[in-house]
């Protein structure tokens, strides 16, 4: 703990003489440049290590900057203004002559170039989290503030070529940051969708201009949780039921509405799926279902309440009985199975770093025992949050807190990964301090009736 603690203290990012953020990594050798900046996603379990401790201005500044640096972003010719999404990242540069400024990473730096999604959602829940737990409402009522409360939210319900009431994003636009076949509608992103739209139901002020999009966010919320909480939720009889489906139905009345051909169900899921156990899908569209269990997604709805407490009771069943597959020997696998062989050629375009079992492909991540931990504590599982520190603990310290840890129960550490990795030592404080005080959970708590 004492460790963890140092290792997060050290990584402090400072601006005008105010801490602003943390460092990704502190490790002598970093695989990637932009390691050394401060990325809004990557800060999150800091800034609920600052909250939980009674540091709250680290996160107050944090926020300020973060919504500054939106206006950073430079507008591509031909397009007649960009959305303002939040940067995957930014830094302090210091200059020759003593001054200091700001730069920001909107993807231009980022592997693929792609813009990130989710960091403009992560920064309304760490606001949301900031107000809950310091009461200061004011912070967000800062005109600046709601101003951007606003146009996130505008970004968010824009209107898209499509029916579905979930969010359409590209690959690589989140976490997952790499080209893994996540294109289209993923779990994470639907579950970070609800709770942002929790948050800023909660966090923007009606008036005249914001009323209408407040109402436009509850009718689009109850959509999107109706649509999860059914067409991604798999568990034996629902596979049963998909296993038995009739193709090429038209109509509003057809029982196989989005045409999944039953011939897509892998082999790997019919034994390994526990009759008392379920999940939420990593990915669903038009003749598609993405089988893969992808856990931050399945985690943060049971955080988000996106999950039903019957589902997220399910989700915690399917962990105890596959922990060897899904926790291992370093608490947390990302995606589960890995794909391999031509599956893995054709969906990642045969990235290097993610062979199977390493990184996204089925690397495990000790940055997401907070979420974890967060879900356990929601479904009364206190026992399992306990078993994955017991186990994750004293490795992290003897390994120097890495990025991720290779093999199919995580039991190497990731070929090129960093350590020194700030989240993962922050994850495993969050962790502690959930299962000491699991009512600090309220600070993301679903609204009465979702």
């Amino acid at each position: 703990m004492r460790a963890a603690q140092q290792l997060i203290t050290e990584s402090l990012i400072h601006y005008e003489g105010l801490p602003v953020g943390t460092r990704a990594a502190l490790s002598a050798w970093t695989a990637a440049e932009n390691y050394a900046d401060c990325f809004i996603r990557d800060f999150v379990p800091s800034g609920l290590v600052f909250l939980l401790q009674g540091r709250h201005d680290v996160v107050r500044n944090f926020l300020r900057v973060a919504l500054r640096i939106r206006d950073l972003q430079e507008e591509i010719e031909g397009h007649r203004g960009l959305p303002r999404v939040m940067p995957a990242s930014f830094r302090v540069e210091r200059h020759l002559d003593g001054g200091e400024s700001l730069h920001a990473d909107f993807g231009d730096r980022a592997i693929g170039r792609v813009a990130p999604v989710d960091s403009m959602m992560w920064w309304v829940l760490l606001l949301q989290a900031y107000v809950r737990e310091t009461g200061d409402t004011a912070l967000a009522a800062d005109p600046a503030f709601q101003r951007g409360l606003q146009s996130i939210l505008g970004v968010l319900l824009n209107d898209r070529f499509e029916v579905f009431p979930t969010l359409l994003v590209p690959d690589g636009s989140f976490m997952i940051d790499r080209r893994m076949g996540v294109y289209g509608h993923p779990l994470e992103i639907q579950a970070l969708f609800f709770g942002s739209l929790n948050a800023l139901a909660e966090l923007l002020l009606p008036s005249e201009a914001t009323r209408p999009m407040l109402e436009q966010a509850v009718k689009r919320r109850a959509q999107l949780t109706e649509y999860v909480r059914q067409f991604y939720w798999l568990d034996l009889a629902r596979l049963n039921d998909i296993h038995r489906y009739e193709t090429e139905a038209f109509g509003q009345d057809a029982v196989n509405p989005l045409n999944i051909y039953p011939e897509s169900i892998p082999d790997w899921l019919v034994d390994w799926l526990p009759d008392a156990g379920g999940y939420l899908l990593g990915n669903l569209g038009p003749g598609r279902m993405d089988f893969r269990f992808f856990a931050f997604g399945n985690l943060l709805a049971v955080i988000f309440g996106l999950a039903t407490p019957t589902q997220s009771d399910a989700i915690m069943n399917l962990y105890e009985a596959q922990w060897s597959d899904l926790v291992g020997r370093m608490p947390v696998k990302l995606i589960y199975p890995a794909m391999a062989g031509l599956e893995w050629q054709l969906l990642t375009g045969s990235d290097p770093k993610n062979t199977p079992w390493s990184y996204h492909n089925g690397g495990n991540w000790p940055a997401l025992l907070w979420a974890f931990a967060g879900a356990a504590m929601r479904t009364g599982r206190g026992d399992l949050a306990r078993r994955a520190l017991e186990i994750a603990e004293p490795r992290l310290l003897a390994d120097d807190w890495p990025e991720y840890y290779d093999g199919r129960n995580g039991r190497l550490i990731g070929r090129r990964a960093n350590t020194r990795q700030t989240w993962s030592a922050a994850a495993l404080l969050v962790a502690h301090g959930l299962i000491r005080e699991p009512d600090r959970l309220a600070f993301w708590a679903a609204p009465e009736g979702v």
